[in-house]
């Protein structure tokens, strides 16, 4: 069994690192392509993988093929790789916004699609992705591809009606949550506190309330009040935020993300 790599980006290379680091397959089992030969030899130093210098060569090569390229370059290496594809290699996208009817359209012929949407956190070993196949995938298959994403973090199966939401809640939000992360230490910093410190203390924080939403399996309004306590200081903080809208604005910014996600 061989994946390939079309792209190897920060995407690409979080799913290698999680993969090589469970063992679940070794270097000599990985090849990859990308736009430069010094990213493909970057690459290869780092975690011992092979390289090819085209897109098609990787493609006819792998069984599994990871297109780890943005929305916008999928249909020009869709064209590239297309000669390549048979009916018995499985093909992984992870291009926002890009249905498997559209993917499937692209290939003018039955192809195995499995359609994925992870996260940035991936490069840490936290990724969330969201998974869905179209039928001619089976199972054993689509089963190894989510064992490969679980290498790197949680792995769900979605239906495919619900991957732009997905993308708002789970593949874009980092984005928030570090403008929250930044926020918070920058009143830190305000407050005195080094900004160093401030990034510390803020992002623990967020790491730990997570991890409490997780593991207790309390709804997070619970935990919430479990923290306000009467005329103290945390329920002055959340009177501030309700006031100036913060839920509100994260559903409208989350809102906003679904509906580009849409439009690609």
């Amino acid at each position: 069994m061989t994946i390939g790599f079309i792209g190897l980006g920060n995407m690409a290379k979080a799913m290698i690192g999680g993969i090589l680091q469970k063992g679940l397959m070794g270097p000599n089992e990985i090849i990859g392509s990308a736009n430069t030969e010094e990213t493909c030899l970057k690459v290869a130093n780092k975690y011992g993988i092979q390289t090819r210098n085209s897109n098609a060569a990787v493609a006819k090569e792998a069984d599994i093929i990871v297109l780890a390229v943005k929305p916008q370059y999928l249909k020009v290496v869709i064209a590239d790789i297309m000669d390549s594809i048979d009916e018995n290699k499985v093909i992984v996208s992870i291009a926002a916004g890009k249905t498997i009817a559209w993917i499937e359209n692209e290939f003018e012929k039955p192809t195995k699609i499995i359609r994925v949407m992870p996260n940035t956190p991936a490069l840490v070993g936290e990724g969330c992705s969201a998974v869905c196949r179209n039928d001619l995938v089976d199972d054993n298959s689509y089963h190894f591809v989510k064992e490969l994403l679980e290498s790197f973090g949680k792995a769900y199966t979605v239906p495919e009606s619900l991957m732009d939401v997905v993308v708002g809640v789970s593949g874009s939000s980092p984005a928030y949550v570090f403008l929250f992360i930044e926020a918070m230490a920058d009143a830190a910093v305000a407050g005195g506190m080094s900004r160093k410190q401030a990034y510390e203390f803020a992002a623990q924080s967020v790491l730990g309330s997570a991890k409490m939403v997780l593991e207790t399996g309390k709804h997070p309004g619970e935990l919430k009040d479990m923290v306000c306590s009467p005329a103290g200081t945390t329920i002055e903080a959340v009177r501030v935020l309700e006031e100036e809208g913060f839920r509100g604005t994260v559903i409208d910014a989350v809102t906003a993300c679904i509906d580009k996600s849409k439009s690609l």
